[in-house]
């Protein structure tokens, strides 16, 4: 007797026994005879068969698997009937690229239809069971762009995807970043809306807004702007947070998005671990406590934990102080020192301190709202005025150093043991041509000490309560916009100088051959007014502010003479 026959014996004689040839040949779809219990048994079970055999033998109850989902075959896109039911307009790859229903971020495909993100694509995965109950057959790999047809699994080969992977992943090269700050571009939307390329309305999830100012103040810092558009800069750091920013960065650019505005998700929830909680999206913060952890983070990350190393953070807005600490005061090396001490320290921001808000009000029964020149304020570190602290004890400062891009904060908000207070002094100072030798001692090596306003964040309302709102200048068409959340308007520069301003980032302007007198009457170029263009104002920021002043003051006299008037 054979091997094949002994074989068949045992299985009639146990039909429920599942022995090696019989799920040999089950599997291979074997036409012969394995028993009349078998035959009994199996009756009413459909037969399986892979989509390899022959199809001749046609069955209702027949189930064809695809084939193998690690080798798909490919078409192309006029061989896909399916290509044409890809909905861009339902695609948004700003948020968090995990599946809609486990939750995972392994492995995780796009539906081009309805675009929500599933699990895997082989059978009895998501992604293959939601083509199968909404008959959504386009799919996107995230993680590498490729598009599948499912349940069919073959691969799609066609060059009408790229724009969708182009939003997926927007990439730069170095040409295309040196023409950012040359051409006036602007991009339109699916909608038929236009938006600028860099300039766009970051979406307020709910109380973000203190970060979506910091994005838009960093997207107009050039050297921080080119680094991060390029993946290559910072392909050895594995931090999510960098990786992160920069994507975001690279979608603020991206000329060919398919709506006008970005929604930073991805990017809060790296803030969200990183700062382990301290910014979250629910709750608002300081938008200067968030840009200080911020520069220091990125800084770390890119140095690898190595606070002294040089990376493009410290290239652009780190400086350097001088803090001397007169003996016998504070509470720390000074305190039982018999000789002044003096420290150099590295700084990326420097605190401003208001002066007091008036207790009463004037003849008119109204507040009197202040307002001090920038000059004055900054007089804190000339190396002569004295600032004392009780822990820290009777210190003076000096800026040895200039920061290419150099940050000021406005100290508006003072805490005590009941409530918050909010100082409205306004505090005047010039939107081009800041000159800080006439203010501070600076070092004789200093070439330029010019400085022009490259963004401007201001706090509406109340103390603790309140919105914040960016005034950014664009360099390539030499307008200030003021953005808050998606709202992004053109205004003009004396508006910026009668805000409100919390926080300043001012860029330092190159050592050229001109006088003084010829860069103070330097004016900003006038372009005409059009559907892509909006026009500047032809004289300089400075002899608007004055001019507008004069005007208010105008007015103050003749609200004056009026309510003389109606006393008499």
């Amino acid at each position: 007797m054979s091997k094949r026959e002994r074989d068949d014996d045992a299985t009639k004689d146990d039909p429920d026994e599942d022995t090696p040839s019989k799920r040999q040949r089950m599997v291979d779809g074997d036409r012969e005879d394995v028993g009349a219990d078998d035959q009994a048994a199996g009756a009413g079970e459909p037969k399986i068969k892979s989509e390899s055999e022959d199809a001749g033998d046609e069955d209702d109850d027949t189930i064809y698997l695809p084939k193998s989902t690690s080798r798909a075959a490919q078409k192309r896109g006029a061989e896909c009937p399916y290509l044409d039911t890809i909905s861009r307009q339902n695609l948004d790859f700003d948020f968090e690229k995990c599946c809609s229903v486990s939750l995972s971020h392994v492995n995780v495909y796009v539906c081009l239809v309805c675009g929500k993100y599933f699990q895997g694509r082989g059978l009895n995965t998501h992604a293959y069971t939601h083509s199968l109950e909404t008959g959504h057959h386009m799919f996107m790999k995230t993680d590498s762009g490729r598009v599948y047809c499912l349940p069919d699994n073959y691969e799609v080969i066609d060059r009408s995807l790229d724009d969708v992977r182009y939003v997926l992943n927007p990439k730069f090269t170095a040409p295309d970043v040196a023409r950012l700050d040359r051409d006036v571009k602007w991009a339109r939307a699916l909608d038929g809306s236009e938006y600028m390329p860099g300039l766009v309305g970051l979406n307020n999830m709910k109380s973000n807004e203190y970060a979506n100012v910091c994005v838009q103040i960093l997207c107009r810092i050039s050297p921080i702007r080119d680094f991060f558009l390029i993946p290559d800069n910072y392909a050895g750091c594995r931090s999510v947070l960098v990786q992160r920013f920069g994507e975001l960065l690279r979608k603020v650019w991206n000329t060919r998005n398919f709506k006008g505005q970005v929604s930073p998700h991805e990017f809060m929830q790296a803030v969200m671990v990183a700062s382990k909680k301290r910014f979250v999206i629910e709750e608002a913060a300081d938008p200067v406590d968030f840009w200080s952890w911020l520069l220091n983070s990125l800084h770390l990350e890119l140095t690898g934990g190595r606070p002294k190393k040089s990376s493009i953070i410290t290239h652009c807005f780190q400086g350097e102080l001088e803090v001397t600490t007169e003996a016998g005061t504070g509470k720390g090396k000074a305190a039982s020192a018999s000789e002044d001490v003096v420290e150099r320290l590295p700084f990326l921001l420097l605190g401003l301190d208001l002066p007091p808000a008036p207790l009463f009000k004037d003849v008119l029964e109204k507040n009197i709202i202040p307002q001090v020149p920038i000059f004055n304020i900054m007089r804190k570190f000339d190396g002569v005025s004295v600032s004392d602290d009780i822990r820290a004890g009777r210190r003076r400062f000096k800026v040895t150093r200039l920061p290419r891009y150099l940050c000021l904060h406005m100290k508006r908000f003072t805490k005590n043991n009941f409530f918050m207070e909010k100082n409205p002094t306004i505090v005047n100072f010039p939107v081009k041509n800041l000159e800080l030798r006439d203010i501070l001692p600076l070092p004789p090596d200093a070439a330029s000490s010019k400085y022009d306003l490259v963004a401007n964040v201001v706090h509406d309302g109340k103390a603790g309560e309140g919105t914040y709102r960016a005034h950014v200048h664009r360099k390539v068409e030499e307008i200030w916009y003021e953005v808050q959340d998606l709202r992004v308007v053109d205004i003009l520069p004396q508006m910026v100088a009668l805000s409100e301003s919390y926080f300043q980032v001012y860029e330092l302007k190159p050592a050229t051959g001109q006088t003084e007198a010829a860069a103070a009457s330097s004016t900003v170029s006038a372009k005409p007014r059009g559907k892509r263009q909006h026009g500047a104002v032809a004289e300089s920021a400075a002899l608007q502010a004055v001019r507008l002043a004069e005007y208010f003051r105008g007015c103050v006299a003749e609200c004056d003479s009026a309510a003389s008037g109606l006393q008499d």
